[in-house]
């Protein structure tokens, strides 16, 4: 008997509930296709799976659930259903016919993935830092369904096994949670979250970057107003979409919109502008927080002491520079890889420059500035436009 069995999706607790049935399926497919087996077992649970979510009905390209009585949401659960999708492929064909997929999806993938694969050449990687979502793992409209699809970790963590000493997912998420999305074998990859204030060891320590108590105590108390502002009828919507509301170890993520712009967007603008309020009511002097609006999500992130006693927000290339110092990567000493997908990303390939020139990037994005930007800062540097066809370099080195 499968250990997922068919059923029918009613309520959006159900939907989570499944999701996190895959993880575990998938978690297990992925330790023994790593081993030499191959990973079939899993095919009728995600099976079933997949039809429970194609099961749900909707409209418009969207599905609706029951959120509590009466009440409903209306959710995209194109990436579940995908993820599944391409999953079962993966399992039932094997993975040349899998690469064959992957090509069809996604117009000029060949090229691309032979780019990559010409920029990692024989080599051995020292330090490989990538971000998560949008990077490695295709975006998902909610963080807390996002879970990673089998064959993207076998081609992971086969790269962090054979080709990287130092395997590390940095991401602006909160640590608490990415293990539960993540279905990579435990104890390979560090996995540093919060823009790498915090960080998962490979011995299952938590490390994390001292925040002062003063503010500490004020993301306390910014932390408590968001969320009695949320739980109001009228916010508790951005809970619900994206990001959701995730308290960060020195940040807060608030959600004002998601990837299918399911929120009306002058209601998202007014909902930014209460948060801008907050924050400038809890520090008037602009001494503890900086916002940043990617205009799906809402950053508020403590600041940090520069040289010259200036402020700034606490960035991923900080997070580079601390895990680099606090677990002894010995970045100075390269080939480093790093890959990212927005501009918030950029700041760890200028660290890793920093301390090893011999740094290789490979980046995510369909924006122009973007990819300019990072060629700006090294000609060892590829641009692709899909996470699928970084995961398909990195798997077939």
């Amino acid at each position: 008997m499968p250990e997922i069995e068919r059923s029918e999706l009613m309520t959006l607790k159900d939907f989570y509930a499944l999701m996190g049935e895959t993880r575990r399926v998938r978690y297990r497919a992925v330790g023994e296709i790593l081993a030499g087996k191959s990973g079939a077992e899993a095919v009728p649970s995600l099976d079933n799976a997949l039809a429970a979510l194609e099961a749900v009905p909707g409209k418009e390209g969207r599905k609706e659930l029951v959120l509590s009585g009466d009440r409903t949401i209306s959710l995209d659960m194109d990436y579940e259903i995908n993820e599944l999708r391409k999953d079962l492929y993966y399992l039932e064909k094997g993975e040349d016919a899998f690469l064959e997929l992957l090509a069809d999806l996604h117009p000029g993938f060949a090229e691309h993935v032979a780019a990559g694969r010409d920029l990692l050449a024989g080599l051995d990687i020292n330090t490989f830092i990538t971000d998560r979502d949008g990077t490695v793992n295709n975006y998902c409209a909610r963080y807390l369904t996002s879970i990673q699809s089998a064959y993207n970790a076998v081609f992971l963590s086969r790269f962090a096994r054979d080709k990287a000493a130092v395997p590390v997912v940095l991401t602006s998420a909160p640590l608490e949670g990415l293990i539960e999305i993540s279905v990579n074998p435990e104890g390979e990859i560090y996995y540093a979250a919060s823009k790498g204030r915090e960080c998962l060891d490979l011995e299952g320590r938590v490390r994390r970057l001292p925040i002062s108590p003063e503010k500490q105590a004020a993301i306390d108390v910014l932390n408590g107003r968001l969320t009695e502002l949320t739980s109001r009828p009228e916010y508790e919507k951005f809970t619900l979409i994206g990001s959701g509301l995730q308290f960060k170890f020195g940040q807060t993520t608030v959600a004002r919109q998601d990837l299918g712009r399911s929120v009306d967007e002058a209601e998202s603008d007014a909902f930014i502008a209460t948060l801008r309020a907050l924050v400038a009511e809890l520090d008037p002097e602009d001494l503890n927080f900086r916002i940043e609006d990617t205009g799906l999500d809402v950053e508020i992130i403590l600041t940090v002491e520069t040289e010259g006693d200036g402020l700034k927000d606490f960035d991923k290339g900080d997070g580079v520079r601390f895990l680099n110092a606090e677990l002894d990567f010995q970045m100075f000493r390269g080939p480093h890889l790093i890959c990212g997908d927005t501009g918030s990303d950029v700041p760890m390939l200028e660290a890793a420059l920093e301390l090893a020139p011999d740094t290789r990037a490979i980046y995510v994005t369909r924006n122009r500035d973007l990819a300019k930007r990072v060629a700006g800062l090294t000609a060892n540097a590829v641009i692709v436009p899909e996470p699928d066809m970084l995961v398909a370099i990195l798997g077939t080195l």
